[in-house]
């Protein structure tokens, strides 16, 4: 049974109603390079609750999705085990400040939105194949 851990009052996390940090998981990602990478990214977001950004750090995978543990007064309910992903978060710049999409320099919360930035990326995007140059044949 989750035990309650009080919050000490000088961390913002006591005064946080909407505990949005532990709402959903970042996953550092490659950048995607050529078209492979975003066909593996389209297939990704198609996927429920998981979305793609790039900031200034590079490029993640957002998978949205509630922590088990979060109590319903937005408190950890295994605060003294929490994992080290939660004991190395700082508050220092969390969504109680600002909105995490403020700093996406790209955001792709869709298959469609992806799809779109893929097209305008790659001109031959879609084609089933892109045929190489053929060699053309000098005369004698």
């Amino acid at each position: 049974m989750p035990m309650t851990i009080p919050i000490l009052p000088e961390s913002k996390c006591s005064s946080c109603k909407t505990s949005s940090c532990c709402t959903y998981i970042t996953q550092p990602i490659k950048k995607p390079r050529d078209q492979s990478d975003y066909k593996n990214l389209l297939w990704q977001v198609s996927h429920e609750n998981v979305s793609v950004f790039k900031d200034g750090d590079g490029w993640y995978l957002m998978i949205d999705g509630r922590c088990e543990h979060l109590q319903p007064d937005g408190r950890c309910g295994i605060y003294e085990s929490r994992p080290d992903a939660c004991r190395e978060h700082s508050d220092e710049s969390c969504e109680f400040d600002r909105v995490l999409s403020a700093d996406f320099k790209l955001f792709f919360p869709t298959y469609e939105s992806l799809l779109a930035h893929c097209r305008k990326k790659f001109k031959d995007w879609g084609k089933e194949e892109v045929e190489p140059k053929k060699k053309s044949k000098k005369k004698s």
